[in-house]
């Protein structure tokens, strides 16, 4: 089980500190931005904002913000668990689980004591994440990024010259990638365990062609010379992706298929790149011209095992020591860092919820088994799954199931997931206009119609469970973006 001194890894005691003297920063549609700090929602809803420079509280509906990033994006308080329940209007609710029954599940919170909530609504269980420490969780700070070129290795300037290579965007808890050329790398030098999950929202418009690096040193590379890149390949060129990335492992993911490649830089800066054999010969993918999907990749340096899931669904395999004669010592991926990069013309790409967590081994997810007429559970151990019926906890903290091969009481503590059956969820209600989704560190999300409150609290009706006192301690940002087409998300100003 993940235990509260797993999680403070990620949040330090430097951060902790920083939380309590940043000040919030809300974010307009249009796309101004006000330092200062929040005090809470009035009827209307309205939040009310105080500056220093002001004698009075100012009010601004709702309607005309964004974000509002509290305390600079890092938590007064953090969770202590990542043990948390997934609701069918999307709804991650951190928490222990302490009981579940015919009708209901009831869950200890550290930010609103204890909730009962509607089995019906809950979709699924994680009382034991895949992974471990969250090592990272963003973005809600935007200098703790930076962006590469191989014109401009050691970062572009703020203020470049105008033939300079584009810049990510950032606003709120994404970065955009809006250029029309691609080529510029947006990265992190740190982060990454020798087992880790790695996790992002992706969302793209027309073709898609996003490189992503992860276990990357960022090694210093001489840019190849035209003569040396691949024959044959024309879109998304491969040849400079060890100049972005030095030794390094390299996605290349494409609306229609992916490739893997294995990057190296030598002593004298030679670059090189190969092209890694999928496990199985598939590498195809039905990417639609225009959408949004969870990305997951999933890699252990020691073993050389590299999965990829795409909207939670297995998609390829990669194993570096298995079947090649490289000992796992040989794996590719020299460094902790990772990045993304898009590679097309006129491709415009959405990265947000970005988490880094530790992998401890799992090859899947219930996720992947879920069926409509029974619930699915994955075992932490990462190999056992059982199909069935879960029935209720008992006082002892064991689960019973009713399995096609007999019943069975499981510990939940050696419980990674549920999945419930979807014929047994109740219907998602649809999203209230005036939505805020309240996002907290390093996991988990709340959304509702924002009632009257301070701006250490918050009263938020929520569709499946309804009214919730929040205190905001563990929370990190209140979105007020509530629109479910992904164009709508990208408006000019963002």
């Amino acid at each position: 089980m993940i235990r509260f001194a797993a999680i403070l890894c990620w949040f330090s005691i430097d951060c902790l500190a920083t939380a309590a003297e940043v000040p919030d920063l809300l974010r307009f549609k249009n796309g101004d931005q006000l330092h200062g700090t929040f005090l809470g929602f009035k009827d209307g809803p309205q939040a009310m904002w105080h500056r220093q420079d002001l004698a009075t509280p100012v009010d601004f509906k709702t309607t005309q913000i964004r974000h509002i990033v509290l305390h600079g994006g890092f938590p007064l308080k953090p969770l202590g668990t990542l043990s948390h329940l997934g609701l069918v209007n999307g709804d991650r609710v951190p928490g222990t689980i302490t009981h579940i029954g015919t009708d209901a599940i009831t869950l200890d919170t550290s930010f609103a004591g204890r909730l009962k909530i509607p089995r019906a609504q809950v979709a699924m269980m994680a009382p034991n994440p895949l992974g471990g420490r969250v090592y990272y969780h963003g973005p809600f700070v935007e200098n703790e990024w930076r962006m590469t070129h191989p014109a401009f290795p050691n970062g572009i300037p703020d203020n470049p010259k105008a033939d300079a290579p584009g810049r990510w965007l950032f606003s709120g808890s994404a970065w955009y990638w809006k250029h029309k050329q691609g080529g510029t790398a947006l990265i992190r030098e740190t982060g990454m365990p020798d087992r880790a999950v790695l996790r992002f929202n992706l969302a793209w418009k027309n073709r898609l062609c996003l490189v992503v690096g992860f276990h990357a040193d960022f090694a210093r590379a001489q840019s190849p010379k035209p003569d040396a890149r691949p024959s044959g390949f024309i879109l998304g060129d491969a040849s400079d992706l060890p100049c972005q990335f030095g030794n390094s492992y390299v996605l290349q993911l494409f609306s229609n298929y992916l490739m893997l490649y294995r990057t190296s830089v030598n002593d004298d800066g030679k670059p090189c790149t190969v092209q890694v054999q999928l496990n199985q010969n598939n590498s195809n993918l039905r990417l639609l011209e225009t959408g949004e999907a969870p990305v997951e990749l999933r890699s252990n340096r020691l073993t050389g095992a590299i999965s990829l899931f795409i909207n939670e669904e297995f998609i390829a395999q990669w194993s570096e020591s298995h079947g090649s004669g490289r000992p796992a010592e040989t794996f590719a991926g020299k460094g902790s860092g990772f990045g993304f990069m898009v590679q097309n013309e006129d491709s415009p790409v959405r990265i947000s919820d970005v988490t880094i967590s530790e992998w401890n081994g799992m090859p899947d997810s219930a996720r992947s088994m879920q069926v409509d007429d029974q619930d699915v559970v994955l075992m932490a151990n990462g190999t056992d799954r059982y199909a069935g019926r879960v029935g209720n906890l008992d006082a002892h903290g064991k689960v019973s199931f009713d399995g096609k091969h007999g019943q069975f009481h499981f510990p939940l503590d050696e419980v990674a997931e549920i999945r419930f059956a979807r014929n047994r969820l109740a219907q998602a209600a649809d999203d209230p206009a005036d939505k805020v989704v309240v996002r907290f560190a390093p996991l988990g999300s709340v959304a509702g119609r924002a009632m009257p409150s301070d701006g250490g609290r918050l009263t938020l009706l929520n569709t499946g469970v309804g009214a919730l006192d929040l205190s905001l301690e563990s929370a990190v940002m209140l979105d007020f973006n509530g629109a479910k087409q992904i164009i709508d998300h990208w408006d000019v100003d963002f």
